[in-house]
């Protein structure tokens, strides 16, 4: 096997560029997956900006389907040659904070087991997964074989944005029968949209200034469009639920317009369920916010991992309830990933996901 493979690296802000590294070496606990697709996300494009600080040199990227190359000495119940994806968030499933259920923020072997977004390691605190190569580290715990029959493309929604819309609707605590309001159709806001629907709301109203991004949320499962660039959308909500206001937000974008937008269209006792990365102060309108006495509930999520999370994704789509393949709108090869950086961070061409391929 070779030495060196092609990596994603972040050189500073404004620039992430193809470079050549060592291939990893792998622990006892870790396993060499051989990355045959992975995608950009909106959060590579924050680090991209420097907006999210990572080290220089750091390969980028969270989001891996591939095979298993090489497995540690402890890693049981999987062999080489094996299809698999890992979730973005790769937790030790071993620290306090994975065993008071909060994985997404392990804090590792560290005293008290707590870090914010801890459990998030690849292309953050650990080399990612754009790259020919990746280190999955605590592999027992991380690798979710892919069923016979699914193509990269229809599971690499999987490890982050499929997770991460899923746990939107899911914190926003719908019910069957609610009314549910999605603030932004990017692919995170497209997956909260489809699991909004799954979750049994039975109307799912959606906002956002694209066509091309609303026509996808019909497909998705939404019930009414609406373009913040035609209608007052806080309003139109508020008429649409005759002045009273939808059960759930999901606010899936990063924006105080859009966070204000969710606050103000929620019923009294509603839940403001927020996927957004925000890179200022968010501010809550006094009005809105009730003087804080509106049972509102405002609660955030991290996209949860683990191979049993990726395992019941995977069956959602196995089974048909949700098809995300029509989102991957762009292919390029690995080679050409800095193009296809190009195009995601300014938003050209009706891009939903790319898909980088690697081999």
């Amino acid at each position: 096997m070779a030495m060196m493979m092609k990596a994603a690296v972040f050189v500073e802000p404004g620039r992430i560029e193809l470079d050549d590294k060592p291939i990893p070496d792998i622990g006892p606990n870790d396993a060499l997956i051989r990355v045959t697709t992975t995608t950009i996300c909106g959060t590579d494009i924050h680090i991209l900006k420097g907006e999210y600080p990572v080290a220089k040199g750091l390969t980028v990227g969270h989001e891996p389907v591939g095979i298993i190359e090489k497995l540690g000495s402890n890693v049981q119940g999987y062999r080489e040659g094996q299809r698999v994806i890992a979730g973005a968030i790769c937790p030790s499933f071993t620290s306090y904070a994975c065993q008071d259920q909060c994985c997404a923020q392990d804090g590792g072997s560290h005293s008290h087991g707590y870090k914010p977004m801890g459990g998030w390691r690849f292309g953050n605190s650990i080399d990612g997964a754009q790259a020919e190569y990746l280190r999955v580290p605590d592999a027992q715990a991380n690798l979710s074989p892919v069923p016979d029959g699914l193509t990269d493309e229809q599971v690499l929604m999987c490890p982050d944005i499929m997770s991460t819309g899923f746990a939107g609707a899911e914190s926003a605590n719908i019910r069957i029968g609610d009314t549910v309001a999605v603030f932004a159709q990017g692919p995170i806001g497209l997956c909260a949209t489809a699991g909004a629907k799954l979750r049994g709301a039975s109307r799912i109203i959606v906002v956002d200034g694209i066509d091309e991004r609303l026509q996808m949320a019909r497909q998705m499962g939404a019930d009414i469009t609406l373009d913040f660039r035609k209608v007052d959308v806080v309003a139109e909500i508020l008429k649409l639920t005759g002045g009273r206001g939808v059960d759930a937000s999901i606010e899936a974008l990063g924006l105080q317009s859009t966070f204000e937008a969710a606050l103000r269209v929620l019923k009294p006792g509603g839940t403001l369920s927020s996927l957004g990365v925000y890179s200022t102060d968010l501010r809550i309108p006094l009005d809105a916010f009730c003087a804080g006495l509106g049972d509102h509930k405002i609660v955030t999520s991290l996209c949860p991992g683990g191979k049993e999370r990726m395992r019941r994704l995977m069956d959602v789509i196995a089974s048909g309830r949700v098809d995300l393949g029509p989102m991957v709108t762009h292919r390029y090869p690995l080679e050409k990933i800095v193009e296809a950086y190009d195009l995601f961070s300014h938003q050209r061409d009706g891009v939903l996901k790319v898909a980088i391929q690697a081999i």
